[in-house]
């Protein structure tokens, strides 16, 4: 496989893995128990369409942000790493489904008659992880296909998340609880040397910005 080749699947696999639908079945599940097949249908596209949205939209502004704040890439790479570490240790451990959302966050979400913006769209499937990782990886992008690849990555983890959450009582039953956490786990495993990579390019980028 050539470097610019797993450089590719690299930005597939990190966008995929931090928005980890697998993950929000335990939540999407109790928050649609009252629904039909066909509403939760609706409410995984729904909830996939906002995830969609909304990581495309930091990717494209994420220059105009640093700009702003006067934020640069090697810091904002360092940053992003640490905080994809924090998520990586919760998967590794099997807890982030539980850290995902609060408590009060589900429980709104159960009320709620219309769950698919809010609280799953945002924050459940892009949140603070998956919004920091896109801007890091569409700004460091360094030719045409790594762009092109960011995005449609995005539009790919769409789709493969409304395809898992379609289906989430039936992927819960085949592969129980065990089988989440361990495929979590191996999820986090990815995720944490994707991390430590972030870093590591950060401070390069920190003391050698021209290279």
């Amino acid at each position: 496989m050539t470097e610019r080749a797993i450089e590719l699947v690299l930005i597939f696999t990190s966008i995929l893995f931090i928005v980890d639908p697998f993950a929000v079945i335990p939540a999407f599940l109790a928050m649609t128990v009252r629904d039909t097949p066909a509403q939760r249908k609706m409410l995984a596209r729904r909830g996939a369409w906002t995830c969609t949205i909304t990581l495309i939209a930091f990717a494209l502004g994420g220059s105009m942000i640093f700009k702003i704040f006067g934020i640069t890439i090697g810091a904002f790479k360092i940053a992003g790493g640490v905080l994809i570490g924090l998520n990586a240790l919760d998967m590794v451990q099997a807890r982030r489904s539980l850290q995902r959302e609060t408590a009060v966050e589900t429980a709104e979400g159960i009320q709620k008659d219309d769950i698919g913006i809010m609280p799953l769209g945002v924050p459940m499937l892009a949140g603070p992880g998956a919004i920091s990782t896109v801007m890091v990886l569409a700004l460091g992008a360094k030719s045409v296909a790594a762009t092109v690849t960011v995005y449609a990555s995005i539009v790919l983890t769409a789709v493969i998340t409304y395809l898992v959450l379609a289906a989430a009582s039936m992927v819960e039953r085949r592969l129980g609880q065990t089988g989440m956490r361990i495929l979590t786990r191996l999820m986090g495993l990815v995720l944490c040397a994707i991390a430590v990579q972030f870093i590591i390019d950060g401070i390069k980028l920190s003391f050698h910005p021209m290279d």
